[in-house]
């Protein structure tokens, strides 16, 4: 059985009810579409992110740049 969610809607909700249900789909059907498609985009992002991570890291270049910062900062 499904449940109900109430959302409050602000004016910029609002506007995007109205361009999400401009074609004739109900509120409900456009909010729940919208959240689906939300998931899909953070669950796809997570994976980018897992995925950057698993790659290995290239073989620094040795050039320190905090290094050389602090000791710009101390005058050598």
């Amino acid at each position: 059985m499904a449940d109900t969610v109430t959302i409050r809607t602000d004016a910029d909700t609002e506007h995007a009810l109205d361009v999400l249900t401009s074609d004739g789909t109900n509120r409900s059907d456009a909010i729940r579409q919208a959240v689906l498609e939300a998931a899909v985009r953070r669950e796809r992002l997570v994976e980018m992110k897992r995925a950057f991570l698993r790659h290995p890291m290239p073989a620094p270049d040795g050039v320190n740049l905090a290094d050389d910062i602090a000791r710009e900062r101390e005058g050598n």
